[in-house]
């Protein structure tokens, strides 16, 4: 198996489930919405091929909801990392709406070959259309200015007609969050668009100090880093780590294609064992859903950023199927991993540019370095606004830690604190409601905003 993967090579996740991807009919009339539409908004140029210059957002609940949570996912992750931890909310709080904010990236992946009948020869036999680095220079802009400018585009319009918006993200969408509420947009601080935070397993101020992958934010590794984009590495190329390949999109295929075939036939023979490369590639012969357990399941030696608690592969038949006995039963992660397939959980195309833009905002602050890159970090004193963080065992305390600077170092009201050190990084976004810690103590923490 893959290892030594920094806390970049997945920070992002999904959440689905064939026991939940529908709700039930009855329930979800009864909530008064029964569509979760992929809206898309124009944003401004970036100068990419036409179609680029707009972002999607994925909405999750009744629009008559007065208030609005914005959920940006971390890196290499999309919209549908939040569906199902969506629908929960809004059943449990009335009053509230999801909106998964998938970035301007998105628009580069084609993803028709999950459309035909045999996705696995549309991507691995090569027919699909890739994003040439060499074509895209484009994308050197594509950094967390760019990011937080669409993304408020995206804030303006969930806040229309009065309505309170709270912004949030897991892991570098956390971040993303932080770096929002203390951006100077044109004089106006951001947190002043939103009336809370939500950090899941993410943040900034050494958040992520407790992985043992400190950020690269040096001024010389920015300078080395920023001299690779200006020669052609404009994509981030973390995830080819895992072995799944060696294009900015190839681990991401794997595992749309994984999840693709484990939902819908989870019991039959894996379609993609044959063809996943030799050093991962299970021993045995094993199902559909077998062989997207050994991808993503915590007991395959996987690390904790990519990883979910899930359950094992069957100890004996002619074709080993998968057994759930942890906290994300593997049809969940099957479901979400196959998307719709727009929205997808995979980002295929990560900006390196926003990478080193996101470690160098770790230190929260208007310094020097921050200046220099354009990143306008000027308001993180003045927050206001009430926050809540929580963090799994993947950082080992320090997600939390990192929120206690934040608001000591802040105007922040109040904050919620909170831990569950049975989950990996990727659990809160997949497992089961009633055992996901993060959904069950975000709820009160919406109420109590709603009172």
């Amino acid at each position: 198996m893959a290892r030594g993967l920094s806390r970049r090579a997945v920070l992002g996740g999904a959440a689905g489930g064939a026991a939940l991807l529908t709700v039930g009919a009855g329930s979800v009339a009864a909530a008064g919405w029964s569509r979760e539409p992929y809206v898309p908004l124009a944003v401004g140029g970036g100068g990419g091929p036409a179609g680029t210059d707009r972002v999607h957002v994925l909405k999750i609940g009744p629009d008559a909801a007065h208030t609005v949570l914005v959920m940006v996912p971390g890196m290499f992750g999309a919209a549908n990392d939040f569906r199902l931890a969506a629908r929960h909310l809004v059943e449990t709080v009335p009053g509230v709406q999801v909106w998964a904010f998938d970035r301007r990236e998105e628009n580069l992946a084609d993803r028709s070959g999950f459309h035909t009948a045999d996705p696995a020869a549309y991507y691995l036999d090569g027919h699909y259309r890739s994003q040439d680095p060499a074509d895209s220079a484009f994308v050197a802009g594509w950094g967390l200015a760019r990011t937080l400018e669409d993304l408020r585009v995206v804030v303006r319009a969930a806040g229309r007609g009065g309505r309170r918006v709270v912004l949030g993200g897991h892991s570098w969408g956390a971040t993303t969050a932080m770096a929002y509420a203390a951006w100077d947009f044109a004089g106006r601080p951001g947190h002043r668009d939103v009336s809370a935070l939500v950090l899941v397993d993410g943040g900034v101020r050494g958040a992520f100090d407790g992985t043992g992958e400190p950020v690269g934010n040096s001024p010389e590794q920015v300078k080395e880093r920023l001299a690779a984009i200006e020669g052609g590495a404009v994509f981030d190329m973390t995830l080819s780590a895992v072995g799944l390949g060696d294009r900015a999109e190839s681990t991401q295929i794997w595992y749309q294609l994984a999840g693709w075939y484990a939902h819908r036939d989870p019991g039959g023979a894996s379609v993609l064992q044959p063809r996943v490369p030799d050093a991962l590639r299970p021993p045995v012969p094993v199902t559909n859903a077998g062989l997207l357990g050994t991808l993503v399941d915590a007991g395959f030696g996987w690390p904790n950023d990519i990883s979910v608690h899930s359950g094992h592969l069957a100890d004996s038949g002619e074709v080993r199927g998968w057994v759930d006995e942890g906290i994300t039963p593997l049809g969940r992660v099957a479901a979400a991993y196959a998307g719709g397939p727009e929205p997808a959980v995979w980002e295929w195309y990560w900006p390196a540019r926003l990478s080193v833009d996101l470690d160098v905002t770790d230190v929260y602050a208007d310094t020097d370095l921050t200046r220099s890159l354009g990143l306008r970090l000027r308001h993180a004193a003045g927050l206001d606004i009430p926050l809540y963080a929580f963090q799994t065992s993947y950082a080992k305390g320090t997600i939390v830690s990192a929120a206690r600077a934040v608001v000591a170092n802040s105007r922040i009201p109040y904050a919620s604190y909170e831990t569950d050190n049975g989950m990996n990084h990727l659990d809160p976004l997949f497992a089961a409601p009633r055992d996901n810690t993060f959904i069950r103590t975000l709820a009160p923490f919406l109420r109590a905003l709603l009172a």
